[in-house]
């Protein structure tokens, strides 16, 4: 039975985007500025109350977001999108707050969370980008999409997924993933993968391992075999944090996680 006290909250849900060059990550830590860190610090400038805020996902240091999903409580009486200005006017230029809305307070951001799609960025170049050189690994040497869209593909169902995971991720490393491709505009190559839930440096040691299938170093029964091997942080190369980018995490019943605008570059 919910108690007078605890009736008098409620919990938002926003959607957070940000550039992730200046931050320790997303989670909160008291010595370094994170994501986590930030909102919370705009938060209690705009309520007032010193508010303990969870995010969807975890991204490392240097990880970007498109559709980060975070949740808070408070006793707060603003409509949602009285918090998505006023978070905005108190939050720093590199992180913005795309939308919100109040969601039943039983609501767990991260087990709720039904699917994260993540995005990687290559640029395939003979000559390193300048403008968008905080948001992608400059690999100058042509990649072989083909073979790294064919590697990818043993990657989609449930599998033990250790190989990818950093060596010292704790936990179970099952996980399902529902889509992998990787494709190419013009210079650009991009690794979609979207799945239940993701360990840690899953994406980054994937992405590496992938480069040296497109680069012929590996071959595709290579990365079969790596990923059939499930040995705990195998994939020994962990592609650089800046071309990695949180686009969306998708709920059973929250819309505006961020699949429904354009995922360009």
């Amino acid at each position: 039975m919910v108690g007078e006290e605890e009736k008098s909250f409620r919990r938002i849900a926003l959607v957070v985007e940000y550039d992730g060059t200046a931050y320790a990550g997303s989670q909160y830590q008291k010595n370094a500025p994170t994501i986590q860190g930030e909102l919370e610090k705009a938060l209690n400038k705009l309520t007032g109350e010193r508010t303990r805020l969870a995010l969807a996902g975890r991204t490392d240091a240097g990880v970007h977001a498109k559709g980060q999903v975070a949740s808070f409580r408070t006793r707060a009486p603003y409509e949602a999108e009285v918090f998505v200005r006023a978070l905005n006017a108190h939050l720093p230029p590199d992180i913005a707050v795309r939308s919100a809305r109040q969601v039943p307070l039983s609501f767990q951001v991260r087990r709720q969370a039904k699917r994260r799609w993540y995005r990687y960025l290559i640029c395939n170049g003979r000559q390193r980008p300048a403008l968008r050189r905080g948001y992608c690994w400059h690999v100058a040497q042509p990649l072989d999409v083909e073979a790294m869209q064919d590697a990818a593909q043993h990657l989609v169902g449930e599998h033990d997924l250790a190989a990818f995971a950093a060596p010292s991720a704790p936990g179970r490393t099952v996980r399902t993933v529902h889509r992998a491709e990787v494709s190419r505009r013009r210079s650009w190559v991009m690794f979609d993968i979207e799945a239940n839930s993701f360990l840690s440096q899953q994406v980054r040691r994937t992405a590496g391992a992938l480069v040296q299938v497109g680069l012929g170093k590996q071959t595709v029964e290579d990365f079969r075999r790596l990923l059939a091997s499930a040995q705990r942080g195998a994939a020994t190369q962990a592609a650089p944090p800046r071309g990695l980018c949180l686009m969306a995490v998708e709920y059973d019943d929250l819309s505006g996680s961020g699949h429904e605008e354009d995922a360009d570059l």
